[in-house]
């Protein structure tokens, strides 16, 4: 019979500790001390109070909890000594059906992970849906993290840990996240689409407009569909928007969504978790038969990424009438135009069409959005959930250092005149200053010496600056120290430098109403409140122009890693945005 939170908060502590033993391999001192903290209102909150009794535990005691895992396919599971809890992940996997050619392979990663960094290979083998990862998928992983830097992998491998109790914390009360795995499961088939030339080397690469980016809005059309939405349609820009009415027709919708385009070889989550949150909410409402005092529309934006055309933030900006006219002559790589290939999609390609999109902010009540993370900051905090403050304002220059291109050998040091120095220079300012700020951050992404020999002094270096702050004033004030550090430079080493403004996006400061309605819905799953600014760009900023907007932030897998085929979630963290985004939902009308 499954465990109930009843039972556990009010059994004694020697028997909640039997009800939780095993969770933590060969470690009950981990949910012996979170015990402490009993009455717990749900099982995210023992999770959470688990992961803190590790993370106050201190480098040794995480280290001994480490050593506690068996090898994968090692010598435990060969002589039968696992835990039963390792046993059946351990054949849930089919390590216990290894090819020789597997095992062996699993023998060396084995030897020269401990060798490297002293503790056993630690992987939750169930997965981020729960069911399991292949063979193949696990050598593949092991692979990886074998490069990883120590400290690195030592985090990895805690919140392996954490997962893998999750997972058994899940079998222990008889819980499935449905919903969550519902949006895995969808999100899944979403990126069997993709473009030619990726497709074929499994990669997911979805450009605006693309026969995959056609195939991907049919797939979410059909899936609104069946979740239950009373409308569903592709707008004149290709955007899916799908209507839940709520009783009073007349009443204001709430506005949600995000984007279904991709970056080249990207992941399966950015965007796409934000539209998928609210339709798994829709489905859930139908399935109960409800409906809310107020309508929701969800839109699956057609564009955000700015990869085919140069028209960042196409579909969202459409809605608030901000399309280029400019952008229907724009050209793709092979030529076509946009209005071309709008018209090739069905679409009429016409600024009439466009501009009857645009959205009267009156009708709405404001716009959420659910997002991945895209960072290592809840990842490393071991949390699932937090709440976007602001979106970050910011700047991008393309700039050049010019100086004197001479022979390596016969110019002395102190008559140089080099260019990629005088950047570099510039780089690790840059570094210092944002750092100053706590939540700014700057990058000199790009960095080209044109022409450039081994043996010759740098004339000239091209490069980039992306400087981003969560407000306009702390980002101008971030700019200006960066241009003026930039002239001192050149003046000293007899330099000059060329800039060109190529984006200024202003910041989006969350809604305090709706900052605080995300705050509540997360305190009530018994999750800690996370408060933190998203330094990516986000459909929600566009939507900040004309109604008052807010985010929820998803922990990311894989150190948070985004725009990237490691990006992943769980299906429990997905399941807890689902949660909460339904408490936001059904409190609205408390406000």
């Amino acid at each position: 019979m499954a465990l109930t939170l009843h039972q556990l908060n009010a059994a004694s502590p020697a028997e909640a500790a039997r009800l939780l033993d095993g969770l933590y391999e060969n470690s009950p001192w981990i949910a012996q001390a979170a015990l402490a903290q009993r009455p717990f209102r749900s099982l995210a909150q023992l999770k959470q109070q688990m992961a803190a009794v590790v993370r106050d535990a201190g480098a040794e005691r995480q280290l001994t909890l480490l050593r506690a895992h068996p090898e994968l396919a090692g010598k435990a599971m060969v002589g039968d000594q696992l835990t039963p809890e390792s046993t059946g992940e351990q054949t849930r996997a089919g390590l216990t059906a290894c090819t020789p050619e597997e095992f062996g392979r699993i023998q060396e990663l084995n030897a020269a992970y401990n060798a490297k960094f002293g503790f056993p290979f630690v992987l939750a083998v169930r997965g981020p849906r729960g069911t399991g990862l292949s063979r193949a998928e696990i050598i593949a992983t092991f692979e990886r993290r074998l490069e990883n830097p120590p400290d690195v992998e030592r985090a990895e491998a805690l919140r392996n840990v954490h997962r893998i109790a999750e997972v058994r914390l899940q079998d222990k009360f008889g819980t499935t996240p449905s919903e969550g795995e519902w949006v895995w499961d969808a999100l899944e088939r979403l990126a069997k689409h993709s473009d030619p030339g990726f497709a074929e080397s499994g990669q997911l690469t979805v450009t605006y407009l693309t026969d995959a980016h056609r195939a991907a809005a049919a797939q979410v059309e059909r899936d609104m569909r069946d979740a239950g939405f009373d409308e569903v349609a592709v707008d004149a820009v290709g955007n899916v928007v799908g209507i839940y009415h709520g009783t009073d027709r007349a009443a204001r919708r709430l506005l949600t969504g995000s984007h279904y385009d991709t970056v080249r070889n990207g992941g399966k989550y950015d965007g796409r978790l934000g539209i998928y949150v609210p339709v798994a909410c829709v489905r859930s409402l139908v399935a109960q038969g409800r409906r809310l005092p107020h309508g929701l529309e969800v839109v699956a934006f057609a564009e955000e990424e700015g990869q085919r055309y140069k028209a960042t933030f196409l579909g969202s900006g459409a809605l608030i009438g901000a399309f280029d006219p400019a952008w229907l002559d724009q050209r793709d790589a092979d030529g076509t135009t946009m209005r071309e290939a709008m018209q090739h999609a069905g679409l009429p390609g016409t600024l009439e069409a466009i501009h009857a999109l645009r959205r009267d902010p009156s009708r709405y009540l404001g716009f959420v959005e659910v997002h991945i993370e895209q960072g290592p900051v809840l990842n490393e905090l071991d949390l699932p959930l937090g709440i976007v403050t602001s979106i970050n304002g910011g700047v991008r220059y393309a700039c050049e250092a010019i100086g004197m291109a001479s022979h390596a050998g016969t110019t002395p040091m102190d008559r140089r005149r080099d260019a990629a120095v005088a950047v570099a220079e510039l780089a690790l300012y840059v570094e210092r200053r944002a750092a100053q700020d706590g939540d700014s951050v700057g990058t000199i992404g790009i960095l080209n010496v044109p022409g450039g020999s081994t043996n010759v002094v740098p004339g000239r270096c091209q490069f980039t600056l992306d400087l981003r702050a969560p407000t306009d004033p702390q980002r101008d004030a971030l700019v200006a120290d960066v241009f003026a550090e930039l002239d001192a430079i050149c003046a000293r080493r007899g330099v000059r430098c060329t800039r060109e403004l190529t984006m200024r996006a202003a910041a989006a400061p969350s809604d305090a109403a709706w900052q605080s309605r995300w705050e509540r819905a997360v305190e009530s799953l018994g999750v800690p409140v996370h408060r933190m600014p998203s330094g990516a760009g986000h459909d929600a900023m566009k939507l900040h122009e004309v109604m008052p907007q807010a985010m929820l932030f998803v922990r990311g897998q894989n150190a948070g890693i985004s725009h990237n085929p490691l990006e992943s979630t769980t299906a429990d963290d997905i399941q807890l945005a689902v949660e909460a985004y339904l408490h936001l939902l059904d409190h609205l009308a408390d406000d």
